[in-house]
């Protein structure tokens, strides 16, 4: 028997770049790179297939021993982006009376306007559900299709409590060879103009996105591959491709998700600020808890039902390049060398910056005319960026892909300087500052709005571009920062260690404990439709009292694992990582309880009151950081007197409103958090996890909240 191999390929907008890994080990065993193949006849799916075939080929791999294969795409949102989409059939349904004549207006979409003067084109019909046949359907079909309707939707008002009008539409398409989406199939949340909206532009996509699918299966297939393809969705998880021919919409993102997935592999930590830094635009998000922080997308200015990754994309990257005048560097980007067809001057030979000159230029018709590159002797150009201002102020190692040669850097910055009065240090700090002035408030915001605070952000920096930026904002913010190995193929690497994810939302007030157990049940097993094995899924259920909202999220994996080879770590090595963590000398760092699994760490003893906590695994893995926490050691069945104390005593009592503690408790190997604002929901969802286990097991219960400073 082989090594079994899992394979992940990240689909960028110039590279296709796959990485194989043992599946064991989670060691890389081979990477291959092709250029993204936007024109061949197959389009992306090509490139896929290439790169992968590839890396088989170069590293000796058979496709037998494969046993997982996934792939991100940028395919969804390019289409948006493009306007590549196809016109929508709207068949909006109802009762009669006052639900009808509200359902009609709530159904009835305008074009969805995206931006670039693009837009997806929404033909409308309403019907009424009393005595509907399929004749019925099958005719409003025809007459919607002469005019324009490529693609259907079915959306009835409260069609996720009974979806049998819905499915009448969608089978009648199906009949017809018709792509169709059912909103219910979207989203179980109620809010019928929203639902229905994010299910247009699902079906929008479905033509182009079922194409890719169809023939990058094919040619898999045809490399002797027999396990599932796997796609990345917006939310860090994978689906199996039969299940993203439904709902391709998921995917939306799915590239920015790989680059986090892969960081959260090195991310020793359970918060942080990611940072992925390409040549034109950073994506920046947050990881809260181990989980990357999810909302809901938001196309054309409209709120969707589309979870995705939280992230921000700024046109400030490794290649911005600069504007200026007589004074200084007036801004960086959002123009990239890449887009003016200009090399960096920090990867030209020194000895080619001959007798450089300022000029100023304009890199496309419309853009400000004060962007800057430098002529040289023999009559070519070459530019300056972010990635140059690092190099030249010593920012950058030498094993860093954004390393390069700080004298050529130098040489073209001081025509800049002279220029200006100044220096070429001096430029290059401007440089950074106004690149620094552009991404810090994100950051901040970003950290208030997930509640990180200023001393648990770590900055983790991914994709080529990540030292040109990182470094310099790291030491300004006095936060600490890491850029792992393999950076440039992070997103590669998310791809090919990711697990299975799927969610179920539904508003449910005060729900039961038989409401939460159902929604967990239904989570699972769409887990498992899209790809997981049943033993491997685990579910987090969320309740927000202010909306009703419950919501599950199962995640497993595509096989079961029975190996994990990562060292164990002893006490001592985890206080040095508490203690490092906490910025605090290992002598004030102590440990305040333990079990097989976990140990739980703070800077004060239960007798000096209540101080910051980590909980730190035998791997290693800082699992909750929190700033103000306490932690007991308990028996199943006496949990609830050590929730209500806690609750209580660890409340934090703002101007107008009072902050309950979140909850951790370490369940044998498993973490689990908690929140909520009310304490009997919270008791219904804790004992809905401990209900499998023995009253006399002993868990250990963290109770957090937020520092008062």
């Amino acid at each position: 028997m082989g090594k079994s191999v899992r394979m992940g390929i990240d689909v960028g907008g110039t590279h296709t770049k796959a990485v194989a890994i043992d599946n064991e080990t989670h060691e890389i065993i081979g990477k291959s790179s092709v250029k993204t193949t936007h024109d061949d006849p197959r389009g992306v799916a090509a490139g896929v297939v290439r790169s992968f075939e590839n890396c088989l080929r170069e590293n000796n791999i058979s496709p037998s021993d494969v046993v997982f294969v996934a792939h991100s795409t940028t395919q969804a949102t390019n289409a948006l982006v493009e306007g590549d989409v196809a016109n929508v059939g709207v068949v909006g349904m109802s009762k009669g009376g006052i639900e009808g004549f509200l359902a009609k207006k709530q159904t009835r979409l305008d074009d969805i306007d995206l931006g670039n003067q693009k837009k997806i084109h929404i033909i409308n019909r309403f019907l009424k559900t009393k005595n509907l046949s399929k004749d019925e359907v099958k005719k409003t079909i025809d007459e919607m299709m002469k005019d324009g309707a490529e693609v259907f939707v079915s959306s009835m008002a409260f069609g996720v409590d009974d979806d049998t009008a819905e499915k009448l539409v969608y089978e009648a398409a199906t009949e017809k060879g018709i792509p169709s989406t059912m909103a219910s199939d979207i989203t179980k949340l109620y809010g019928l103009t929203r639902r229905t909206r994010t299910a247009a532009i699902n079906a929008s996509i479905l033509p182009k996105m079922l194409d890719t699918a169809n023939s990058t299966e094919a040619s898999v297939r045809e490399a002797g591959v027999t396990v599932p393809l796997m796609i990345m969705r917006g939310d860090g998880g994978v689906m199996e491709i039969s299940e993203m021919k439904k709902r391709p919409v998921l995917t939306m993102l799915s590239g920015p998700a790989a680059s986090v997935m892969g960081s959260l592999m090195y991310l020793r930590a359970s918060n942080g600020v990611y940072f992925e830094v390409g040549g034109t635009t950073t994506n920046i998000g947050v990881i809260k808890n181990g989980r990357p922080a999810i909302d809901y997308s938001i196309v054309g200015g409209h709120s969707t039902y589309i979870s995705s990754l939280d992230v921000r994309v700024l046109g400030c990257a490794g290649g911005s390049m600069v504007r200026a005048n007589k004074n200084g560097v007036v801004d960086v980007g959002p123009r990239s060398a890449h887009i003016a067809g200009l090399d960096y001057a920090v990867f030209t030979p020194a000895e080619k910056i001959s007798k450089p000159v300022v000029e100023f230029f304009s890199p496309k018709p419309g853009d400000p005319s004060d962007y800057v590159r430098v002529r040289l002797e023999d009559g070519s150009y070459v530019t300056i960026t972010n990635t140059c201002a690092a190099n030249v102020l010593g920012l950058v190692k030498p094993e860093y892909f954004s390393y390069g040669n700080a004298e050529s850097a130098k040489k073209a910055m001081k025509a800049l300087a002279d220029y200006c009065g100044t220096t070429p240090e001096d430029i290059a700090k401007q440089i950074m500052e106004k690149a620094y002035a552009k991404i810090e408030p994100v950051i901040l915001s970003l950290a208030e709005k997930y509640k990180l605070e200023k001393d648990q952000i770590s900055l983790v920096g991914v994709g080529g571009g990540a030292a040109s930026l990182i470094v310099y904002f790291a030491n300004k913010m006095g936060v600490r920062y890491s850029i792992p190995e393999n950076a440039e193929v992070i997103s590669s690497i998310g791809v090919a260690l990711s697990m299975v994810r799927d969610v179920v939302e539904r508003i449910i007030p005060s729900p039961s404990k038989d409401d939460i157990k159902a929604i967990k049940l239904e989570a699972m097993n769409k887990a498992i439709e899209s790809g997981a094995t049943a033993e491997s899924v685990e579910v987090h259920v969320e309740i927000d009292p202010q909306t009703s909202k419950v919501t599950a999220i199962a995640t497993g994996s595509t096989e079961v694992k029975t190996t994990d080879l990562l060292k164990e770590c002893s006490e001592e090595e985890a206080r040095k990582l508490a203690a490092d963590d906490m910025r605090i000398t290992e002598d004030r760092c102590l440990l305040i309880e333990k079990s097989r699994y976990f140990y739980v760490f703070s800077d004060k003893s239960p007798s000096e009151g209540y101080g910051a906590v980590r909980i730190v695994d035998h791997k290693g893995f800082i699992k909750v950081q929190r700033g103000l926490g306490a932690a007991q050691h308990v028996k199943v069945k006496d949990y609830q007197e050590s929730i209500r104390k806690f609750w209580d005593e660890l409340a934090v009592y703002q101007t107008e409103l009072i902050v309950r503690p979140d909850f951790y408790l370490c369940v044998g190997a498993k973490v689990m958090d908690f929140s909520s604002t009310d304490l009997e929901q919270l008791i219904l969802l804790i004992d809905l996890e401990l209900s499998a286990l023995d009253p006399e097991d002993e868990i250990i219960i963290v109770a957090a909240n937020v520092k008062q400073h």
